[in-house]
């Protein structure tokens, strides 16, 4: 917190005397709503290029061999927009892949369980295995 903001929040041990002085202070506080609201608005800008969404889809590469031990997370921010990591777990390692996304969609082709992953992250309903 700056000073300026913790000065804001004490209380002045000086009662104001007239009307005048009412005035300045309603003054000063505007301006320091002012300031506090553009900050809140540049918060709102970049927060939504934060990651907001997250889908994770667990499968099994092959079907009669292990378990679910491989996966898909995609991570979103507010447009849709991030990346999807898929770890293929095999028997002799891991191999890890990342695609990048852009408005839900890739220019890299997308696995069904890419897919899927992207689609339970921008509508948190979609939890069908």
């Amino acid at each position: 917190m700056t000073i300026s903001m913790m000065n804001f929040f004490q209380k002045n041990k000086k009662e104001p005397q007239d009307l005048k002085e009412i005035l300045s202070r309603f003054k000063a506080l505007e301006k320091k709503f002012e300031a506090v609201s553009g900050e809140l608005e540049n918060l709102k800008k970049t927060q939504k290029l934060a990651i907001q969404k997250m889908g994770i889809v667990r499968f099994n590469p092959f079907d009669n061999i292990g378990g679910d031990q491989s996966f898909v997370v995609a991570l979103l921010d507010a447009n849709n927009s991030g990346v999807v990591i898929t770890s293929l777990y095999v028997r002799d390692g891991n191999r890890v892949y990342g695609k990048s996304v852009q408005n839900g969609n890739s220019d890299h082709s997308l696995s069904s369980e890419e897919k899927q992953a992207i689609a339970r992250a921008i509508s948190p309903a979609n939890t069908k295995s």
